[in-house]
């Protein structure tokens, strides 16, 4: 007659790891199998094959299969701006990059819903999501960063005319998506105070938010609207982030700061923030993101900076 113990004995050894117990009784075996770590398709996957292997022994009529799954702490952070053009996005990206090389799983969400612009950043501009369902898989960038973003749902240079609950609706169905082992959530915001912003803070609720600015003092005056947007929703501020903070002459090498200098770091003192650090201004950052190469990937002069600012939001993260 068959047992518990012989089911479990005669499993595949690629089977038997997941495994935690087996009962079987008037010909029905249950097994109990962890899928902690396992996407939805391959957790899938394991309960098919879970099946296939035990209803082939003798005597099993029936088999039925309960996943369990460690769930993971997922925290949201919003990267945002008061005001446009201020380097939003490539911060987003490069700090994604720098957090994914030292070990966290890391994922991005685009929310600037009318001008994406992440899938050139992180070089998946040709990678379209799939879906399982109505639930979106995330697009997996050469950078270990999973990522998804209207630029990658939308034609390429088509304008998108939405109202505000057609954004919201896009906005959730990416914070929804399928992310798997993605422990940290980067959200590139769109600049201002508005409909996509409102919906983040309410319905996803932040852990944190990182604001960033340049030098200059009406960029300042828009980053403290940004900040006073988040303190309003009661969403921690991580600190501020300089950027565009000083030019080197890559001719004679002579230093300048076209946009001021310390700015950020005053306003942030000022509001009883922390500073995250500054970021140059220089033309090989804008080089490396407009051919897909963020300077975080490697360990070049310019990829440091952001590696600072990606090792405070670390900190932060290790001890909230």
């Amino acid at each position: 007659m068959t047992t518990a113990a012989e089911i479990e004995q005669r499993l595949p050894a690629k089977l038997a790891t997941f495994v935690r117990s087996v009962r079987f009784a008037d010909g029905v075996a249950t097994l109990v199998a962890d899928a902690s770590g396992l996407g939805r398709a391959a957790a899938t996957e394991l309960e098919r094959e879970l099946k296939a292997a035990v209803s082939s022994i003798e005597g099993v009529a029936d088999v039925r299969v309960a996943l369990m799954a460690d769930k993971v702490q997922r925290r949201i952070i919003a990267v945002g701006s008061g005001k446009g053009g201020v380097g939003k996005s490539t911060l987003t990206a490069n700090l994604a990059v720098a957090l994914a090389r030292s070990g966290r799983k890391v994922g991005v969400v685009d929310a600037d819903i009318y001008g994406p612009s992440q899938p050139m950043l992180l070089d998946a501009s040709n990678s379209k999501p799939t879906a399982e369902g109505q639930t979106l898989i995330p697009v997996e960038s050469e950078f270990g960063v999973k990522l998804l973003s209207m630029g990658q749902l939308v034609e390429p240079g088509k304008a998108i005319a939405w109202r505000g609950p057609m954004t919201g609706s896009a906005l959730g169905q990416m914070m929804d998506a399928q992310w798997g082992d993605v422990e940290v959530l980067l959200v590139d915001l769109p600049p201002g105070t508005g409909d996509v912003q409102l919906t983040m803070l309410q319905k996803f609720k932040p852990a944190g938010a990182i604001v960033v600015s340049t030098p200059q003092d009406l960029a300042l005056i828009d980053a403290t609207r940004a900040l006073d947007l988040f303190r309003q929703a009661n969403v921690p501020v991580i600190g501020l982030v300089e950027n565009m903070a000083g030019y080197l002459c890559p001719h004679c090498g002579k230093g300048s700061d076209p946009f001021g200098s310390g700015g950020a770091e005053a306003a942030a003192r000022a509001l009883g923030e922390d500073f995250l650090g500054r970021i140059p201004l220089a033309m090989g950052i804008r080089v490396a993101s407009d051919t897909g190469q963020p300077p975080a990937a490697n360990d070049g002069e310019l990829g440091e900076p952001f590696a600072r600012v990606a090792d405070r939001l670390g900190d932060w993260l290790d001890r909230a």
